[in-house]
């Protein structure tokens, strides 16, 4: 599931597979009552084992997404997908889904941009610039911001979910966001890799994050090419 650049702190597999399903089941490619393949054909289909298979099924069981029916198979059961590790990430592939995952390209402790829109307290900021990726299909450029005094981040403790390592090693969650989406240039520190070439009109997100404070705790800017992804926002 995961490339080459995959780190230790990256989702355990089994997760990895579980938000793959839940993002499946949230673009609607697997509905409810809908019966997932054997098992074994499964695993073999996503290069796993049955073991780790079994262990992603039993966590969409705990979130009640998935009815394991003895001597009859896994059914879909929709329901809420707000235990997602990947719940706010908003893109998805073109065919819907995907598995979100990112590989950095940098970490930088510096004082925030006067040109930046307010959040947090404190004059520095930790600036995270990543590749992002759905599945293994690069789809978007992104440059995080979190307040000085949210902590300190160290590249060598992020995982593909940045909420997920605040929660872990910084002790606070990510409660809502709000999103701006509109259009802008692709920067010009983004690497070859990406699919636009700096300066390209894209599709582009400004997001504001907040966690118990009443200042956004955390700014981010994304750039993402929409011949190959798409803004999503479902309302229930």
């Amino acid at each position: 599931m995961q490339s080459s650049s995959q780190t230790s702190n990256a989702l355990p597999l089994y997760l990895q597979i579980s938000e793959l399903l839940i993002r499946d089941i949230a673009a609607g490619r697997l509905i409810d009552g809908e019966r997932l393949p054997p098992e074994r054909d499964m695993a073999d289909e996503l290069g796993i084992s049955i073991g780790t298979l079994r262990k992603a099924l039993a966590d969409l069981t705990e979130k009640g997404l998935l009815e394991r029916v003895q001597g009859s198979g896994n059914y879909i059961r929709q329901g809420r997908t707000q235990q997602s590790i990947y719940a706010m990430f908003r893109l998805e592939l073109l065919s819907g889904g995907g598995l979100p995952r990112a590989d950095i390209l940098s970490t930088e402790r510096l004082r925030k941009p006067d040109e930046f829109p307010e959040f947090g307290k404190s004059p520095e900021g930790t600036r995270i610039r990543r590749l992002r990726y759905l599945n293994d299909v690069v789809i978007a450029v992104e440059e995080i911001w979190l307040d000085g005094d949210a902590g300190f981040v160290k590249r060598d403790l992020l995982s593909d979910s940045l909420y997920r390592f605040y929660q872990k090693h910084l002790g606070f969650w990510i409660t809502r966001a709000e999103d701006r989406v509109t259009i802008g240039e692709v920067p010009d520190w983004a690497p070859q890799d990406f699919t636009l070439v700096p300066g390209t009109v894209t599709g582009f997100i400004e997001r504001f994050s907040w966690s118990d404070r009443p200042e956004p705790v955390e700014y981010s800017r994304t750039w993402f090419d929409t011949n190959r992804a798409h803004y999503v926002q479902r309302l229930k």
